[in-house]
Formats: C-alpha cells, sequence, structure tokens
C-alpha cells in the first residue's frame, strides 16, 4: 500500500487534529497528555509539538505573536524540534491560549 493510498483512505490526520484542538477543553486535555507523557519519557519535542498543534488551532502563530509580544520566528523555533524554551516562555504562551500550568498529585 503506497503512501498517497493510506492518506486517502485515513484522511488527513494532522488537518483533523487542528480543527479539533480549536475546541478549548479538546486543547486542554490534548496539552495535559502531552504533559503527562513528557514526564514518563521526557521528549520535549513531543511536549512543544502539542503546544504548536494547539497554537495553530487556537489561531495561529502569528497571532500568538502578537498577543505575547514574542517574534513570530523566534516562535516558530522555540516550538520545534530543536526548541528548548524558558519555563517563563511556556507559561507566556499557554497564558496567551488561555491555559495555566498547574500541579496536582500522581
Amino acid at each position: 500500500m503506497t503512501k498517497h493510498r493510506i492518506q486517502k483512505m485515513t484522511g488527513d490526520y494532522q488537518a483533523w487534529l487542528i480543527t479539533s484542538l480549536k475546541n478549548k477543553k479538546e486543547a486542554a486535555i490534548y496539552l495535559q497528555v502531552a504533559l503527562d507523557e513528557y514526564q514518563k519519557d521526557d521528549n520535549t519535542e513531543a511536549l512543544l509539538l502539542a503546544l504548536r498543534y494547539v497554537a495553530e488551532a487556537q489561531g495561529g502563530i502569528s497571532m500568538l505573536s502578537r498577543k505575547t509580544h514574542l517574534n513570530r520566528e523566534s516562535l516558530y523555533k522555540t516550538l520545534s524540534s530543536k526548541g528548548n524554551p524558558r519555563l517563563q516562555t511556556v507559561g507566556i504562551l499557554l497564558k496567551a491560549l488561555g491555559f495555566q500550568l498547574s500541579i496536582k498529585t500522581s
């Protein structure tokens, strides 16, 4: 089975994901799962990708740049697989997207 045929049969997962993440509750659950998984396997890349998908769904990187007063190119770099944002930056991004960090017992 070819990649094209698989995509045709399953649709565009990324487009579906972005559409579902427009819902704030869905996005919050998605980010929480990404954070939980990060705590298990220390996979920063997956956590940053999740944050980037939510940013795209909630208005895009340009909108996030305007809300946070952070450079758009810097945001793309921060949310890339090579990104290594400071906790302060993650907090700023989450706040601009309408979310907040919280602590819970495991």
